[in-house]
């Protein structure tokens, strides 16, 4: 009887286990499916928190207890190594993001295409543009730089609605409140704005690479094998595909060990 309890303090314990993930935004439209099945496969429950990379970090620098931190970009997480406050000593890279322009189909540029997307830019009948804000979300960063590489930065930057993060400002533009965005190929390919609007993938050579990194973050009663599990989960070929379905690339350094 005694053995009895035992395991069934041991089965609750299993049940209460929960996996906390601090995730960039532009995960929001990909990673609770991918969750849920995580949940299917280990029995272990878990949840995530979606904001810009540059906020997750600061929280999880001032100790609020994320279990992994995901992030748009590979600077978010070193700050964190940097603090001694992760189980890595640099990020696992398990995904490339990829920055599109779009917009609805009811504006004036329903022809945008990869072969106008700049002309489209330097259209004079655009007025504003939204962009996540470039200090606190990689897809802002990667909007800048692309906007500068094209030599149109300083012409466009009065036109631009800057939002703190990217799922922030594909809201600008869906709603209305901006004429385009660049946002993430990942909000790009969500139902709702697949059926509203239409967008062009940014040449890649146009800003830096977006290479998407995670980490395992230490504290006090941190669930660090479930989040190790789940890197390994991220990078196993179903779910790879999933990503890649999403609107994320396929890491092109893995480091999932």
């Amino acid at each position: 009887m005694v053995l009895s309890f035992v395991f069934l303090l041991a089965l609750a314990a299993h049940a209460q286990q929960v996996l906390h993930v601090a995730a960039a935004a532009d995960l929001e439209p990909v990673l609770p499916k991918i969750l849920t099945e995580f949940t299917a496969a280990t029995g272990i429950q878990a949840d995530a928190s979606y904001k810009s990379s540059a906020v997750l970090a600061t929280q999880i620098l001032n100790g609020a207890p994320f279990d992994l931190f995901m992030a748009a970009d590979l600077s978010f997480p070193e700050k964190v190594i940097a603090a001694g406050m992760a189980e890595e000593t640099q990020p696992v890279v398990y995904a490339q993001g990829t920055l599109v322009l779009w917009t609805r189909n009811d504006t004036p540029f329903a022809k945008l295409s990869p072969a106008t997307l700049e002309a489209t830019l330097r259209d004079p009948a655009v007025k504003t543009i939204a962009v996540a804000n470039a200090e606190h979300a990689p897809y802002g960063r990667a909007a800048q730089a692309a906007l500068t590489h094209m030599g149109l930065y300083d012409t466009l930057k009065p036109k631009l609605v800057v939002a703190e993060n990217i799922a922030q400002t594909a809201q600008f533009v869906e709603s209305g409140n901006a004429q385009l965005g660049l946002i993430s190929l990942t909000s790009a390919k969500t139902a709702r704005l697949a059926a509203s609007g239409h967008y062009a993938e940014v040449p890649r050579e146009d800003y830096p690479p977006l290479e998407q990194g995670a980490i395992v973050v230490k504290h006090a009663g941190a669930n660090a094998a479930a989040a190790r599990r789940f890197l390994l989960f991220l990078a196993t070929p179903k779910i790879v595909d999933e990503l890649r379905a999403g609107g994320l690339a396929p890491a092109t350094i893995s480091r999932v060990k």
